[in-house]
């Protein structure tokens, strides 16, 4: 018998239609390279949204599509993966795409985004769909923002939920930084390395020791701070904890980091603290490297349960 989420989640931010290319050799500039490639779902607030409903919890996803196929074919997936839907269409625009290279050894060896139906937004797109979520909510979601948004969208958007839990994605170096206003509107922020050294202004060589000592004193409540195959590090209640990571077989690095954003998010919403529900997301992590895509096809809250938890330093 696993538990029951007490919450639901509503995850806002980005819905993309993802292209992933495989290598068979080494990727070089200025030339071909022979790939497989498969489309699938992405964007950040997506992919949380996927494995958080695969593993049990009722999720709502509000974003932006373009008027085009994509948009279509997105729709017809995610609605038959059991998310609830509150797209806004913008039939101006292009549904987000991203496309990734990846190496043989399942290295990102270059990404590219269009993400202007998101990024370029009025900052008021999602109020209509916000007022009503908060009203059906009534104290029982976990909300989910990715920094794909723009800062003033991200700025209203923390104004809409206000007194709500609230948790944060950075998204990546570039787009770190949008979430400086909004710090202190977080329950929760889940980052890596360079991108919290983007946020803090702080030379990407920083030591992760020192990037969470800064994080701690911008007024964070409490955050995620991966490093890769280093030791991650969770700040919770004022207490700063460093966990390693399971050793995993690397297929595909995509959506691993969103995987253990997803896993720990799975957890808050089964009552876990934050420190206890980390290690479940780290489970998640190291399933989703074994995969290819952002979400692994065994990922599941019984085998979150069951796969081998990391040992706390």
């Amino acid at each position: 018998m696993f538990s029951t989420p007490e919450y639901r989640l509503v995850s806002i931010g980005a819905v993309h239609y993802d292209t992933i290319a495989h290598a068979v050799a080494k990727i070089h500039r200025e030339t071909s390279t022979p790939a497989r490639f498969s489309a699938k779902p992405g964007g950040v607030a997506t992919n949380i949204a996927r494995a958080v409903s695969q593993l049990g919890v009722e999720t709502t996803l509000v974003g932006a599509v373009g008027g085009d196929g994509a948009a279509h074919m997105l729709e017809d997936q995610l609605t038959r993966e059991g998310l609830r839907l509150k797209l806004v269409q913008r039939l101006e625009y292009s549904t987000g795409q991203y496309l990734a290279f990846h190496d043989p050894g399942g290295e990102l060896a270059a990404a590219c985004v269009d993400d202007r139906v998101l990024s370029e937004a009025p900052d008021d797109l999602f109020d209509t769909l916000l007022d009503k979520e908060t009203k059906v909510s009534a104290g029982q979601a976990l909300w989910f923002l990715d920094a794909n948004m723009s800062e003033a969208m991200l700025l209203r958007t923390i104004e809409r939920i206000g007194g709500h839990f609230v948790i944060a994605n950075a998204v990546s170096d570039a787009k770190a930084p949008r979430l400086r206003p909004v710090l202190k509107g977080l329950d929760c922020l889940t980052l890596n390395r360079s991108e919290a050294a983007s946020l803090l202004h702080r030379p990407f060589e920083t030591p992760s020791e020192a990037l969470a000592l800064a994080l701690i004193d911008s007024g964070l409540k409490s955050f995620i701070l991966t490093d890769g195959c280093g030791d991650l590090r969770v700040f919770s209640r004022d207490t700063l904890h460093s966990f390693a990571p399971p050793t995993a077989e690397i297929v595909d690095v995509t959506g691993a980091g969103d995987a253990l954003t997803a896993g720990t998010i799975a957890a808050l919403a089964r009552g876990y603290e934050l420190h206890d529900a980390t290690r479940f997301g780290l489970s998640a992590a190291a399933l989703t490297l074994r995969t290819t895509g952002a979400l692994a096809g065994d990922l599941s809250w019984q085998n979150l349960e069951l796969f081998d938890q990391p040992d706390k330093l």
